[in-house]
């Protein structure tokens, strides 16, 4: 069953790029702000949830992608809060696609996984519109969306064609150890994090029947040998420590994937992590070296 999924997925990725959208194609409009860059947003799926604003330059070349996945402890959020992140990298030249995604009050685990999936698929079937090489792009995501771009990057045996590298910017590499450290603490962040955890998981517990779907959120488990290379940073005292990463980090090392994580010092998490001083260049850079 698993190899059928896993062959599922592969296949939608695959599909031959050039053919029009589905749905009625938007018109789309030009960013005075970035000068020659076009950006429309489209729908990826059938949910209101499932779109992503795609910004690219019309310049008939191919551009490498970022694609980036805003954080929110999976139950909040929205792409617009990633817009002054998705200019930073249009002006670097990448075509980016910034997602929305079914949040874990319209629909469980691993409804945002298959959801970032949808929207490399629908990407890459539509890369000659958009500039985009399909065979070069990372995905980035931070905190809750640091979860699902590791969960995309270690997806099955890993062979997602053309994905390059995974950042996570104060990543929830590992829920279940969220859902202890949440048990035993009396940080609210912690706590909140756990009880956003539960909720991710359709409400129940690590125990029991939900035991499978806790497991397929536990990104260190599924580490493999064609896995992407990855990227995270955490703060030294933010609430998702970087053990979590560590954890990832020693899963990957031992099947021959290179993991790089950093920290901080402070507890600025996600967002305000990345705009202190040399943080996002240092990201900035390591994206450069997967797409060269």
């Amino acid at each position: 069953m698993r190899a059928a999924v896993i062959a599922g997925v592969l296949a939608a990725v695959s599909l031959v790029p050039g053919t029009a959208l589905a749905s009625k194609d938007p018109a789309p409009s030009y960013g005075d702000a970035l000068g020659n860059t076009a950006m429309e947003t489209i729908s990826y799926g059938p949910s209101r949830s499932q779109a992503m604003d795609v910004w690219w330059t019309p310049d008939y070349s191919k551009h490498p992608a970022v694609f980036l996945i805003h954080g929110g402890w999976w139950s909040s959020g929205d792409k617009k809060y990633m817009t002054e992140v998705t200019k930073s990298y249009v002006e670097l030249g990448y075509t980016v696609f910034n997602l929305n995604y079914r949040l874990s009050g319209e629909a469980a685990w691993p409804a945002q996984r298959t959801d970032a999936f949808d929207a490399i698929a629908t990407a890459r079937r539509h890369a000659d519109r958009w500039n985009f090489d399909p065979t070069n792009y990372v995905v980035v995501g931070f905190s809750a969306g640091g979860h699902i771009a590791a969960a995309v990057g270690t997806y099955g045996d890993g062979a997602l064609p053309g994905l390059k590298g995974v950042v996570g910017v104060s990543p929830v590499i590992s829920p279940l150890r969220a859902y202890t450290d949440g048990a035993a603490s009396t940080d609210p962040n912690r706590v909140k994090l756990r009880d956003a955890a539960i909720k991710l998981a359709g409400g129940c517990e690590p125990k029991g029947k939900c035991s499978r779907v806790w497991a397929s959120m536990e990104v260190p488990w599924h580490a493999s040998k064609r896995d992407a290379p990855m990227l995270t940073v955490h703060s030294d005292d933010e609430f998702v420590p970087v053990t979590q990463s560590l954890l990832l980090k020693d899963m990957l090392g031992q099947v021959g994937v290179k993991m790089t994580v950093f920290t901080e010092p402070g507890i600025s998490h996600s967002a305000p992590l990345y705009r202190q001083l040399g943080v996002a260049d240092r990201v900035q850079s390591w994206i450069q070296e997967q797409l060269s």
